[in-house]
């Protein structure tokens, strides 16, 4: 873990113990809520925490309910992850939040249902059933047969690819730890709730569009997952989002490709920052006859 990086914290909001891991100024003019994958840990984020780039940027990320061993919540739908999250967010002071994965899926629903106001880094994001692979739906089927085995399938899998990412043999172990933690019971709920949603809105990236918020969507060339032909042309066409790929294969953004990610995260918060100073100045400068 790099040593920019705070120890293991925990904050208690709307009955959710928080796993917390916190890097950079407590005073900082801008803070950033992370939130990791499915399956992860808020220490997957160290290496985008400790890029030069965001030294003057609070940095808080946040394990998900129930996942790497989190305490976990009493309704896991990513609809109620959303509201949590949204009260962290507010407790944390952050105007910029960043998901990777499944936790994209969580930003993503707190700006769609006005919980949060943006912007927001969407990283490696399904919007869609059509955007995650064959295989994942059939292993979460198959939890209604084989209970939670099918979790622990997962969690173990991706355990084994943190062998590709460059980091010390040191920091894969503890990345590999973050996936053993997982209570298989807890991530399988997780699964479900999340493949529910998947489902559950028919044109997600028109809603992503509609809810008016900056919006950054990052995806690698391969690995990470995808967005839809479809989906991509409304995201294209979107006035408030940018879409931004990584090239190669890539299946662990923040951990892969830490500075791509921190440059990115610095484009949000300077828009957030410049769209600050825009409202303060037109608070001072009224209009004409106001």
């Amino acid at each position: 873990m790099p040593d920019s990086v705070n120890q293991l914290e925990s904050a208690s909001v709307a009955n959710v113990d928080w796993d917390l891991r916190e890097a950079g100024p407590v005073d900082a003019e801008h803070t950033v809520l992370l939130l990791p994958g499915g399956l992860c840990s808020a220490g997957s984020y160290a290496e985008v925490m400790a890029e030069p780039a965001l030294a003057r940027v609070r940095l808080v990320a946040a394990t998900l309910p129930g996942h790497s061993g989190a305490p976990p919540p009493d309704d896991y739908s990513i609809e109620n992850c959303a509201r949590l999250a949204t009260g962290l967010a507010r407790r944390v002071g952050a105007k910029v939040v960043v998901g990777f994965s499944m936790g994209a899926s969580v930003a993503l629903e707190m700006v769609a249902s006005a919980g949060f106001a943006g912007p927001v880094v969407l990283l490696g994001i399904s919007l869609s059933a059509q955007d995650e692979p064959a295989f994942f739906h059939a292993l979460v089927r198959l939890g209604a047969v084989l209970g939670n085995l099918p979790a622990a399938v997962l969690a173990k899998g991706a355990a084994s690819m943190v062998r590709q990412i460059a980091v010390s043999a040191e920091r894969q172990n503890e990345l590999r730890n973050d996936f053993r933690k997982n209570v298989p019971q807890h991530a399988m709920a997780a699964l479900r709730e999340y493949v529910r949603w998947l489902y559950r809105y028919e044109r997600p990236a028109e809603r992503l569009c509609r809810a008016g918020v900056p919006t950054w969507i990052v995806h690698a060339e391969k690995g990470d997952g995808r967005l839809t032909v479809d989906e991509r042309r409304v995201l294209e066409a979107c006035p408030n989002a940018r879409l931004v790929t990584i090239p190669g294969t890539v299946f662990f953004l923040p951990n892969e490709v830490p500075k791509r990610i921190a440059d990115v995260i610095v484009d949000a918060v300077g828009h957030e920052a410049t769209r600050f100073q825009r409202s303060q100045n037109n608070r001072r400068d009224p209009a004409p006859g106001a």
